[in-house]
């Protein structure tokens, strides 16, 4: 929907509707969908492993191309933090770093396309609600940092045994006194689930918050432009203001994705070593 034949509120809360399977009920509600999450999401990711497939199809060793350079230099650096991080087998720890940082990456740019082109084209086809920005529905960043949770919780089984990774549980922070268990295992199992829910909100919260000054700017271009011989000012206060923000945003783009693959980096570091 255009933004001149809504309100402001209108017109922002119809952005931040998801094309859902039903409406939600509650606060927390397992029952629903967000279709757009989920599809922009898995679109994303064969993206993420298309690039990758690429850049790895054309390596040569003679001269490289720009592409292969470009990857090459991607996978060393990804590769160099998680050595600095991880003290073990990385074999699937940096391909796990790389994938986290090229798919965050892709799913935060999405937020550089123009706010009414996709679900302008989405009305087109009939749908009504679109909102493409993974990254900016908590349920999409919460379900990476649920995975990073898993896996954390993984290596610390396999580093440890089953038995290691209990005992830490009980003893740490601490020591092995049986009064204190309950409060080494309460304090322990907080320390998880902050993580984890840290990882998704940090994510969240700056997408969200990108995500609705472009709403901001957008609405400010289109006020501007209906008051009378202002028309000129208003597109190009419009322009300047949106291209200001883009281009800022492109850094917030990068830095996310970037903290989002160094804290899983630290968090799966962390469980490799005892406390």
């Amino acid at each position: 929907m255009a933004a001149e034949a809504l309100t402001a509120t209108e017109y922002i809360t119809h952005h931040l509707h998801h094309l859902s399977t039903t409406e939600q009920s509650s606060i927390i509600d397992f029952s629903v969908l967000n279709m757009d999450t989920i599809v922009f999401s898995i679109l994303m990711m064969a993206c993420a492993l298309y690039l990758m497939y690429k850049g790895a199809k054309k390596a040569t060793s003679g001269v490289p191309g720009k592409w292969q350079c470009a990857v090459e230099m991607l996978v060393e650096f990804v590769n160099e933090q998680a050595k600095s991080i991880v003290h073990g087998d990385r074999t699937f720890i940096a391909p796990l770093a790389l994938t986290v940082f090229v798919w965050v990456v892709l799913m935060n740019a999405i937020d550089l396309i123009p706010v009414d082109l996709l679900p302008t084209i989405a009305g087109w086809l009939g749908i009504h609600y679109l909102r493409p920005l993974p990254t900016a529905d908590l349920n999409g960043t919460m379900g990476i940092s649920v995975g990073v949770l898993f896996l954390m919780i993984y290596y610390g089984i396999k580093i440890k045994g089953v038995g290691g990774f209990s005992r830490e549980l009980f003893v740490a922070p601490f020591g092995n006194y049986p009064l204190l268990w309950p409060f080494n295992f309460a304090l322990n199992i907080i320390e998880y689930l902050a993580k984890c829910v840290s990882l998704g909100m940090r994510l969240f919260g700056n997408m969200y918050a990108g995500e609705l000054l472009f709403f901001l700017i957008a609405l400010l271009g289109s006020l501007w432009v209906g008051f009378d011989g202002l028309s000129i000012f208003g597109v190009f206060g419009h322009a300047v203001a949106g291209i200001c923000w883009w281009l800022f945003h492109v850094l917030i783009v990068i830095l996310q994705a970037f903290i989002m693959m160094m804290l899983t980096l630290v968090y799966i570091g962390q469980a490799h070593e005892g406390h």
